[in-house]
C-alpha cells in the first residue's frame, strides 16, 4: 500500500509539468516561484560506531562496529510501480520563496546493515543464561569478539531512513536562450529526524521490522541539475553528515529494550524530477494557479 500511494503521488505531481504550454524561455527554474519534485535511488557509507544495547537482563556495547548499506540488484523493481520503493530511494519536494533560495521536505530510504563476522570489542553486562546462542554471559571490559549473523544480527534494512528539511542555495550556470538545455549547481544545509525500521538478532530471538521514531540527523548536500525544457531535469548529489539514533526500538513487546549510537554518513543518489511555476511568479502567465 504505502509503495502504491507514492507511486501515485509522484506521477501525479508530474501531470501539470508535462501538461504546461511551449516555453517563453523566460522561465526561471531557480527563481521565485518555481517549485521541483524529484525521485531516485542512492547508495550510503557508514563510518564505524559503538552500538549499545540495553534490555531486560543486558547492557553492553560492541565498539568499532563496522556497517554498510543493502542495495537491491539491478532488476525491473527499479521501474515497476509495485516496487519501486524496495530499493533505497529518495523523494523530495521544494520551493523557491527567493530567487536562488528553495526550502524542500523529502526522505532519504538508506538502509544500514550490522556486518557478518564484525570484529567489535565488547563491554558491559549479558545476564548468565541469557543468551544460550552467542554464549555470552556476565561481565565485560573491552574484549575482542567477533559476531556471527545466525546468531547476533543488527539492522535497519526496512529503512534508515532520513526525514529532513533542507535549505538550498542554487545557481544556474548556463542555459539556451529557448529553455531547451540548463545547469544548475546547488549546495544545502539538512537537519531531520530519523524514522527506523529495525531488525534484531539476540539471545534467541528474531524481531523483525520494529518500528521507532529513533534519533535525528544533520547533514550538508551538493548537487549538480541538468534542466531540460525548462520543466525535466536529471541531478546527483553527493551528501553527508552526523546521525544519531538516541533510541531504537529493538523489540516490539519490551519497552526498555533499544539500540543507540552516533555515526557519519556519505551517501551518492541520482534522481529525475520535473519543474514547475506558480501563476504570476516567475515571467510565467500561462502556468497553473496553484
Amino acid at each position: 500500500m504505502k509503495q502504491t500511494i507514492i507511486t501515485i503521488l509522484f506521477f501525479l505531481c508530474l501531470i501539470p509539468v508535462f501538461g504546461q504550454k511551449k516555453s517563453s524561455g523566460k522561465k526561471n527554474s531557480v527563481g521565485q516561484g518555481a517549485m521541483f519534485i524529484y525521485w531516485g535511488y542512492n547508495r550510503s557509507a557508514y563510518t564505524k560506531s559503538d552500538l549499545r544495547f540495553q534490555g531486560n537482563g543486558y547492557d553492553f556495547t560492541m565498539a568499532n562496529a563496522k556497517a554498510h548499506d543493502n542495495p537491491a540488484e539491478l532488476s525491473w523493481d527499479y521501474i515497476n510501480p509495485a516496487k519501486i520503493t524496495i530499493p533505497q530511494f529518495n523523494i523530495r519536494a521544494g520551493y523557491y520563496f527567493k530567487n536562488n533560495w528553495a526550502i524542500s521536505f523529502g526522505y532519504d530510504h538508506m538502509k544500514y546493515i550490522f556486518a557478518d563476522q564484525n570484529q567489535v570489542k565488547l563491554t558491559g553486562y549479558i545476564e548468565p543464561g541469557l543468551d544460550n546462542e552467542s554464549n555470552l554471559s556476565g561481565y565485560y571490559d573491552n574484549v575482542d569478539f567477533t559476531t556471527d549473523r545466525t546468531k547476533f544480527h543488527y539492522e535497519n534494512s526496512d529503512g534508515l531512513n532520513y526525514l529532513r528539511v533542507e535549505l538550498t542555495r542554487s545557481n544556474q550556470w548556463y542555459k539556451t536562450k529557448s529553455g531547451s538545455f540548463g545547469f544548475t549547481t546547488n549546495v544545502g544545509v539538512s537537519t531531520g529526524a530519523l524514522l527506523s525500521f529495525n531488525d534484531f538478532r539476540f539471545a534467541g530471538r528474531n524481531d523483525m521490522r520494529t518500528i521507532s521514531l529513533s534519533g535525528y540527523g544533520l547533514s550538508a548536500h551538493l548537487g549538480l541539475r541538468f534542466e531540460f525544457f525548462n520543466h525535466l531535469f536529471l541531478q546527483a548529489n553527493y551528501g553527508g553528515g552526523f546521525l544519531h539514533q538516541t533510541s531504537v526500538k529493538t523489540r516490539p513487546d519490551e519497552a526498555t529494550a533499544k539500540a543507540s549510537q552516533k555515526f557519519g554518513f556519505m551517501e551518492m543518489n541520482a534522481v529525475i524530477g520535473g519543474i514547475f511555476y506558480i501563476k504570476s511568479k516567475n515571467n510565467c502567465n500561462s502556468c497553473p494557479s496553484w
